[in-house]
Protein backbone atom coordinates (compact mmCIF):
# COMPACT_ATOMS: atom_id res chain seq x y z
CA UNK A 1 0.00 0.00 0.00
CA UNK A 2 3.01 2.15 1.34
CA UNK A 3 4.61 1.60 -1.91
CA UNK A 4 1.13 2.44 -4.45
CA UNK A 5 1.17 5.99 -2.18
CA UNK A 6 4.91 6.67 -3.42
CA UNK A 7 4.14 5.75 -6.77
CA UNK A 8 0.83 7.74 -7.12
CA UNK A 9 3.21 10.91 -5.58
CA UNK A 10 5.61 10.82 -7.82
CA UNK A 11 3.34 10.98 -10.71
CA UNK A 12 1.10 13.62 -9.57
CA UNK A 13 4.83 15.53 -9.09
CA UNK A 14 6.12 14.85 -12.54
CA UNK A 15 4.58 17.60 -14.51
CA UNK A 16 2.60 17.02 -18.03
CA UNK A 17 4.25 16.85 -21.41
CA UNK A 18 2.09 20.22 -21.75
CA UNK A 19 3.66 21.95 -18.64
CA UNK A 20 6.99 21.10 -20.05
CA UNK A 21 6.61 22.50 -23.20
CA UNK A 22 5.54 25.47 -21.61
CA UNK A 23 7.99 25.69 -19.06
CA UNK A 24 10.59 25.66 -21.79
CA UNK A 25 9.11 28.46 -23.81
CA UNK A 26 9.40 30.38 -20.60
CA UNK A 27 12.80 29.24 -19.73
CA UNK A 28 14.05 30.09 -23.24
CA UNK A 29 12.57 33.55 -22.90
CA UNK A 30 13.68 34.43 -19.75
CA UNK A 31 15.94 36.19 -17.78
CA UNK A 32 18.67 33.55 -17.54
CA UNK A 33 17.96 32.81 -21.36
CA UNK A 34 18.44 36.31 -21.47
CA UNK A 35 21.73 37.26 -19.01
CA UNK A 36 23.46 33.94 -19.37
CA UNK A 37 25.28 34.54 -22.82
CA UNK A 38 26.71 37.90 -21.73
CA UNK A 39 27.93 35.79 -18.35
CA UNK A 40 29.71 33.20 -21.01
CA UNK A 41 31.19 36.22 -23.38
CA UNK A 42 32.55 37.53 -20.23
CA UNK A 43 34.11 34.27 -18.62
CA UNK A 44 35.19 33.27 -22.15
CA UNK A 45 37.01 36.53 -22.60
CA UNK A 46 38.60 36.13 -19.68
CA UNK A 47 39.24 32.93 -20.04
CA UNK A 48 41.19 33.76 -23.05
CA UNK A 49 43.10 36.40 -21.80
CA UNK A 50 44.52 34.09 -19.03
CA UNK A 51 46.31 32.16 -21.34
CA UNK A 52 48.33 34.25 -23.05
CA UNK A 53 50.61 31.32 -24.25
CA UNK A 54 47.84 30.09 -26.76
CA UNK A 55 48.53 30.84 -30.62
CA UNK A 56 45.98 32.91 -32.61
CA UNK A 57 44.59 29.58 -33.41
CA UNK A 58 44.04 28.03 -30.28
CA UNK A 59 42.26 30.96 -28.66
CA UNK A 60 39.27 30.75 -31.91
CA UNK A 61 39.44 26.83 -30.62
CA UNK A 62 39.31 27.95 -27.03
CA UNK A 63 36.21 29.95 -27.78
CA UNK A 64 34.77 27.60 -30.03
CA UNK A 65 35.22 25.04 -27.11
CA UNK A 66 33.68 27.20 -24.38
CA UNK A 67 30.53 27.75 -26.69
CA UNK A 68 29.85 24.42 -27.32
CA UNK A 69 30.14 23.69 -23.49
CA UNK A 70 28.07 26.72 -22.54
CA UNK A 71 25.27 25.45 -25.33
CA UNK A 72 25.37 21.83 -23.68
CA UNK A 73 25.17 23.67 -19.84
CA UNK A 74 22.29 26.11 -21.01
CA UNK A 75 20.37 23.16 -22.57
CA UNK A 76 20.48 21.42 -19.14
CA UNK A 77 19.70 24.58 -17.38
CA UNK A 78 16.57 25.30 -19.62
CA UNK A 79 15.33 22.01 -19.18
CA UNK A 80 15.44 22.12 -15.45
CA UNK A 81 14.01 25.57 -15.80
CA UNK A 82 10.92 24.40 -17.20
CA UNK A 83 10.62 21.58 -15.18
CA UNK A 84 10.24 23.66 -12.30
CA UNK A 85 7.91 26.32 -13.70
CA UNK A 86 5.65 23.03 -14.99
CA UNK A 87 5.96 21.97 -11.15
CA UNK A 88 4.97 25.68 -9.85
CA UNK A 89 2.35 27.13 -12.15
CA UNK A 90 -0.75 26.30 -13.55
CA UNK A 91 -1.18 25.76 -17.15
CA UNK A 92 -3.10 28.54 -17.57
CA UNK A 93 -0.54 30.76 -15.87
CA UNK A 94 2.31 29.10 -18.07
CA UNK A 95 -0.16 29.91 -21.41
CA UNK A 96 -0.30 33.50 -19.84
CA UNK A 97 3.30 33.95 -19.21
CA UNK A 98 4.56 32.19 -22.35
CA UNK A 99 2.11 34.75 -24.77
CA UNK A 100 3.35 37.63 -23.05
CA UNK A 101 7.24 36.17 -23.36
CA UNK A 102 6.51 35.41 -27.10
CA UNK A 103 4.99 38.88 -27.84
CA UNK A 104 6.59 42.17 -29.31
CA UNK A 105 6.30 43.63 -25.91
CA UNK A 106 7.76 41.05 -24.17
CA UNK A 107 10.63 40.73 -27.08
CA UNK A 108 11.70 44.22 -26.00
CA UNK A 109 11.30 43.73 -22.17
CA UNK A 110 14.10 40.61 -22.62
CA UNK A 111 16.38 42.89 -25.14
CA UNK A 112 16.07 45.65 -22.40
CA UNK A 113 16.56 43.45 -19.30
CA UNK A 114 20.69 43.23 -19.37
CA UNK A 115 20.46 46.98 -19.72
CA UNK A 116 18.21 47.60 -16.72
CA UNK A 117 20.29 45.39 -14.68
CA UNK A 118 23.55 47.57 -15.29
CA UNK A 119 21.75 50.66 -14.55
CA UNK A 120 20.40 49.13 -11.18
CA UNK A 121 23.73 47.52 -10.38
CA UNK A 122 25.24 51.01 -10.87
CA UNK A 123 22.56 52.81 -8.69
CA UNK A 124 23.51 50.36 -5.97
CA UNK A 125 26.83 50.53 -6.60
CA UNK A 126 27.71 51.76 -3.00
CA UNK A 127 24.98 50.24 -1.18
CA UNK A 128 26.66 48.11 1.97
CA UNK A 129 23.77 46.13 3.34
CA UNK A 130 25.57 44.86 6.23
CA UNK A 131 26.93 48.85 7.02
CA UNK A 132 23.54 49.92 6.79
CA UNK A 133 22.11 47.12 9.07
CA UNK A 134 24.66 47.72 11.61
CA UNK A 135 24.04 51.69 11.84
CA UNK A 136 20.13 51.01 12.12
CA UNK A 137 21.04 48.66 15.03
CA UNK A 138 23.30 51.14 16.39
CA UNK A 139 20.99 53.97 16.56
CA UNK A 140 18.03 50.87 17.82
CA UNK A 141 19.95 49.52 20.50
CA UNK A 142 22.80 51.54 21.13
CA UNK A 143 25.46 48.25 20.44
CA UNK A 144 27.73 47.55 17.32
CA UNK A 145 28.57 51.27 17.02
CA UNK A 146 32.04 51.88 15.18
CA UNK A 147 32.02 48.44 14.06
Amino acid sequence: MVNLLLIIAAAAAQPSPDGLRLGRVLAENGTLATLLPLVQQKETAELVANHPELSPAEKVALRATARRVFLRQLDKLLDSEASAFAKELSIADLRAIAAFETSPAGRRYRAATPAVIGLVMQSLANLDYKKDVTSAYCAETGKLCGK
